[in-house]
């Protein structure tokens, strides 16, 4: 490779002096061309724009990928400008290993029939998820990246570009200054106005692009507010999953319940009991006395709600928090916000009341029910 030696000496020279007139900048000994308070406002603006985007974009990404190895492989792949691999989310490897899991204790046990339903909710939500990073990520973190790789590179070149101008008007002026001769003097007026001229030009192309920024702040507003209303979606969606969830472990409370009670003394824990912290405390409605005729099929676990007449104490009103679809002929369809009247006879299960609706009747989950006085 050819090296040519005089405008390495030339480079070095200009670094050398400039570096000098920084010093004597500092230290007060040489006169520095300011810039307007206006331009000053800018550079600040622009400065603080920079700082609170790459901030905002980094906890952007931990907050969409907390892992950081895997923050450090997608960069990779986007240097190398090849194609990020799909990963799994979370949310998806547990329901692969719930399913797993459900297939080896049974799918038709209680235990086996929860671990398929939390599965299949626990993969729509690794689903959602994907789909909330992925929008994020295009609609968020992408124009932020372009900002700072685009904009604000070009930005950083003018800005220096600026500074050298006004170092070699300065220089110009300290030439004019020190001139005696008349001919020095003239030559050193021209070379100060062709410099003044660069400078000029420089500082109006670096004052419209600062300018800019405040399209930028417009661009990064309508960004934030797509952010926020994919955020909103996703956490909607993972609300109606878990509450679609919770209704259907609801359905299998009385049967879990069974289960438990005939093989393990760990009923404590079963699902019913772990729905019921879901929501929020209802008051017990205490059990009435056997009635005479009236035959105990809700103990057997059948309900013939023809043959099940309400208690003459006892009852209550409730209204219904959530709809509620009848498993079979011995409940009772509910529909959210409507107010039934509600039971519970000898022997009943404690999750489960019987529940009217002028004349029909049928069990009814307590926890879909708020009692009222």
């Amino acid at each position: 490779m050819d090296f040519n030696v005089k405008k390495l000496a030339s480079d070095a020279g200009v670094f050398f002096s400039r570096a000098v007139q920084f010093t004597e900048e500092k230290l007060g000994q040489a006169e520095k061309t300011e810039l307007d308070a206006h331009f000053e406002n800018l550079l600040a603006r622009a400065d603080c724009t920079k700082n609170w985007t790459e901030k905002i974009l980094r906890q952007t990404e931990v907050l969409l990928q907390p892992n950081p190895s895997a923050r450090v492989e997608e960069f990779l792949y986007e240097k190398l400008d090849r194609k990020v691999p799909s990963r799994v989310t979370n949310g998806e490897l547990l329901a692969q290993y719930m399913t797993e899991a459900a297939n080896d204790f049974g799918p038709g046990t209680p235990y086996g029939k929860t671990l398929i339903k939390v599965g299949e909710t626990q993969r729509r939500l690794g689903a959602a998820e994907r789909d909330f990073i992925h929008s994020a990520s295009i609609n968020f973190l992408t124009p932020l990246r372009n900002f700072l790789e685009g904009d604000w590179r070009t930005i950083s070149k003018e800005r220096r570009i600026l500074q050298n101008r006004r170092l070699d008007l300065d220089a110009c002026k300290a030439r004019l200054k020190k001139a005696k001769a008349a001919e020095a003097k003239a030559a050193a007026e021209h070379e100060l106005r062709l410099t003044q001229t660069e400078f000029d030009r420089q500082a109006e192309v670096t004052r419209l692009l600062l300018e800019g920024i405040n399209s930028t702040h417009v661009n990064h507003l309508r960004c934030l507010h797509e952010f926020v209303e994919s955020q909103t979606n996703y956490y909607a969606q993972c609300y109606q999953y878990m509450l679609d969830l919770q209704k259907q472990l609801g359905r299998f409370s009385g049967t879990f319940v069974g289960n438990a009670e005939s093989t393990s003394p760990a009923a404590a824990t079963s699902p019913p009991a772990v729905a019921a912290a879901t929501v929020p405390a209802v008051p017990t409605i205490p059990v009435v006395p056997t009635i005479v005729g009236v035959p105990n099929t809700v103990a057997e676990g059948v309900l013939n709600p023809n043959e099940v007449k309400p208690p003459a104490s006892g009852t209550r009103k409730a209204r219904v928090l959530y709809d509620y679809e009848a498993a079979d002929s011995s409940e009772l369809a509910l529909l959210a916000d409507e107010m039934i009247t509600v039971y519970s006879l000898p022997g009943m299960d404690p999750d489960w009341l019987i529940g009217e609706r002028g004349n029909q009747k049928g069990k009814v989950p307590v926890t879909y029910l708020e009692l009222l006085s």
